[in-house]
C-alpha cells in the first residue's frame, strides 16, 4: 500500500464524500481519483452512489470521470491490511 493510499484509508472508516476525503487530503483530483481506483482494484475500499447508502459497481470507463461524485467506504479486507502496516 503506497502512502497515499495509507492516508486515504485513514478516512474511509466511514462513509466519506470525494469533497470530504479531497478536503482533507493534499493531492490533485488526478492523483486521489488514481489511488481511489487502485484501492477498489484491490478491493480495500467500496463506492457508494447516489447517495451514502448504495453501493455502486466500479466502471473503469466511467470512473475518472464521475469520481468526484462518489462516496466511499473502506473494505473488511481493506481495514485489515491497512490496520496491519
Amino acid at each position: 500500500m503506497t502512502e497515499n493510499e495509507f492516508a486515504i484509508m485513514d478516512e474511509l472508516y466511514f462513509v466519506t464524500s470525494y469533497t470530504d476525503l479531497k478536503s482533507t487530503s493534499a493531492l490533485t483530483d488526478e492523483e486521489l481519483c488514481t489511488a481511489l481506483r487502485d484501492l477498489i482494484a484491490k478491493g480495500y475500499i467500496r463506492i457508494l452512489y447516489p447517495d451514502p447508502d448504495t453501493e455502486h459497481e466500479f466502471d473503469e470507463a466511467v470512473f475518472g470521470n464521475q469520481c468526484q461524485h462518489y462516496f466511499f467506504l473502506a473494505t473488511k479486507a481493506g481495514l485489515v491490511v491497512h490496520n496491519s502496516i
